[in-house]
């Protein structure tokens, strides 16, 4: 288990892709309520 194995942390990296253990990072677009929100403000 380390570089050559596909189904771990460190293998995934070394073989630079995504899956179940390593996760990518989604980038949330904000709600209509929450810019509603933020124009609010004052």
């Amino acid at each position: 288990m380390g570089k050559g194995d596909k189904k771990t942390k460190r293998g995934k990296i070394a073989n630079n892709s995504y899956g179940a253990r390593r996760p990518k990072k989604i980038k949330r677009k904000p709600s209509v309520e929450e810019k509603i929100k933020i124009g609010k403000r004052k």
